[in-house]
């Protein structure tokens, strides 16, 4: 109803200043048709004139005269003859002449017997020709135009409404299922919008709200998958912190269970950090499902990135001489285009795997080399029981754990594989020969040249 209002208004006042701009150019038209019409009667009365006898006697103004044919058209004339420069002798003038001795030369405008005339008056061959004609006939035949004009125009104004009206009715009715389905369509519906007979116009538009819904079912999605994440892998933890609190609250009514109280601190501390680990990886995940492109970041070092994700790494597990770098290529800077920070975490959870499945005695390596000439490798390699080539799938899907029993929240490489998908990157996952498992993480290369 607004979009017909606003067509509607604008269509009449530009339609009403058309009708307007018409009406004035008519006039003026009108009025210089009708000048000239006053001027070729004078010059034609001015012709037949000069082949008057002279024996013409003048008009006394009580009879007719041979013009007086000329007053039915509305048109007043007069004839007179120039005696000297001031003195005049009407010689003929039409019936109902208003006496246009009084009207000077040219055009002009004067007021006869109360009304207003428009006058012609034309001095050739001692003959003095006046026409005249009155203002209001002349106004009058421009209302019946304006009238003749203006009718029509207004019928046809007052019918385009409802033309308008029903034409914007069908035309935005396809808009109009599209909103019906989109009013029907539930949040949690994974279903696409119901088929409309959409016009190729809106065929763009319904297919951008196909994946606009396509995106919002994703995110519903993620937000489900997390909430039953950290249900799951919240449960256990909080359980144990609550068992251990309850322990020592027992233990602390008994002065002889000093030892069992700190057993029980000491366990619920232990539980306080693992949840906030597992907290810190699962919001981690979720800001890694939640980003659809990675769209444009700096360049990292990605030397300088795996150098500290082996400090952190080294300070969290206490495996200062366990962990070697080595970088391919020294001296020449490999470039990737990824956070730093995502990447040192990344590096962090693989380096933190390795050494959480190692004995204490191994040695976990991480090297960092070119691969190809797109992409840079980062490769973790320890000496721990390794994985069969169907685990090494299942390791990177979220909280696998190879046994109940197995240490961590089981989002290390699921995180890890986030990243790297996130940013181009892809993660592997294989058994080495001998012993252990390798880690082969990827990220595409910048520039391979300082």
């Amino acid at each position: 109803m607004r979009l017909l209002a606003i067509i509607g208004v604008s269509l009449t006042l530009l339609w009403s200043a058309v009708a307007m701009w018409m009406f004035l150019d008519v006039r003026n038209e009108l009025r210089t048709a009708l000048d000239d019409r006053l001027a070729a009667s004078a010059r034609m009365v001015a012709g037949l004139a000069l082949q008057f006898p002279s024996s013409v006697a003048p008009a006394d103004g009580r009879g007719g005269s041979p013009l007086d044919v000329i007053a039915r058209d509305g048109l007043a004339c007069e004839v007179s003859l120039l005696r000297g420069e001031v003195m005049t002798q009407t010689m003929a003038r039409t019936a109902g002449s208003p006496g246009l001795a009084v009207a000077s030369p040219g055009y002009g405008t004067h007021l006869f017997g109360g009304k207003l005339w428009r006058t012609y008056v034309l001095e050739q061959g001692g003959i003095r020709i006046a026409t005249a004609d009155r203002v209001d006939v002349r106004e009058g035949l421009l209302r019946d135009i304006a009238l003749s004009a203006g009718v029509p125009f207004v019928v046809a104004l007052a019918g385009s409404l409802p033309l308008l009206w029903f034409g914007i009715g069908r035309g935005l009715a396809p808009i109009e299922r599209v909103r019906v389905a989109l009013a029907q369509h539930r949040p949690d519906d994974a279903m696409p919008l119901s088929e409309t007979d959409t016009p190729p116009e809106l065929r763009p538009l319904v297919s951008t709200i196909h994946r606009l819904l396509e995106r919002v079912q994703g995110a519903i999605a993620r937000e489900r998958r997390f909430t039953d994440d950290a249900a799951h892998e919240l449960r256990t933890p909080l359980t144990a912190i609550k068992t251990h609190l309850q322990v020592a609250g027992l233990a602390s009514t008994k002065p002889q269970a000093a030892g069992i109280l700190a057993e029980a601190l000491s366990n619920a501390d232990h539980g306080v950090q693992r949840l906030q680990g597992t907290l810190d990886q699962l919001l981690l995940l979720a800001r890694l499902d939640g980003r659809v492109e990675p769209g444009s970041v700096d360049c990292v070092d990605a030397g300088s990135a795996a150098r500290q994700a082996v400090e952190d790494a080294t300070a969290t597990h206490s495996a200062a001489g366990r962990l070697v770098l080595e970088e391919a290529g020294r001296g020449v800077p490999f470039s990737v285009a990824i956070p730093e920070a995502l990447l040192v975490s990344a590096l962090r959870n693989l380096l933190d795997n390795a050494l959480r499945y190692s004995l204490p005695s191994s040695i976990v390596q991480l090297r960092v080399e070119l691969a190809g000439d797109d992409f840079v490798c980062f490769c973790v390699l320890d000496e721990g029981p390794g994985l069969t080539d169907a685990e090494c799938v299942q390791a990177v899907e979220r909280f696998w754990r190879r046994s109940a029993g197995t240490q961590g929240s089981g989002l290390g490489l699921s995180i890890v594989r986030s990243i790297g998908d996130c940013y181009g990157g892809e993660l592997q996952l294989r058994r080495r020969a001998e012993r252990g498992l390798e880690a082969r993480l990827f990220i595409p290369a910048r520039s391979t040249e300082s």
